[in-house]
């Protein structure tokens, strides 16, 4: 899995990838596989402001639902369509088409507060 070295984490198990002042957010391999076989998604909707740490959307999986949580504070700018029809995206891309929501960055400097790549892989023991 291809994977940017640039992601940061939340320990909730979303990823973000920032560029400039926006994000794009989406749950990370592990969350996925963890989950097991995802049949719902219902990302934010856009112009929704977000708190770092507040609920910003749903998945459900055969296994149980599962809030999505915005690992920065912001403005919804996009919601991806495309996991709303195929919520297997998420199993099957969790990093690339199984984006959930895109958003502009109220306070950058959150990002700082994330885990990089190396932290994040030893919360989950990988």
């Amino acid at each position: 899995m291809n994977v940017p070295e640039t992601l940061r984490y939340a320990e909730s198990h979303e990823w973000i990838l920032v560029e400039g002042d926006t994000g794009t957010v989406g749950i990370t391999d592990h969350a996925q596989a963890e989950l097991t076989d995802i049949v719902f998604a219902e990302p934010p909707p856009v112009g929704r402001k977000l708190a770092a740490g507040e609920v910003a959307a749903v998945v459900e999986s055969v296994k149980a639902a599962s809030d999505i949580y915005s690992p920065v504070s912001g403005e919804v700018i996009a919601r991806n369509a495309d996991v709303e029809a195929d919520p297997a995206l998420l199993n099957t891309d969790p990093f690339g088409a199984g984006w959930i929501y895109k958003i502009r960055l109220s306070n950058p400097g959150e990002v700082a507060a994330l885990k990089d790549p190396a932290a994040y892989s030893a919360q989950i023991g990988a």
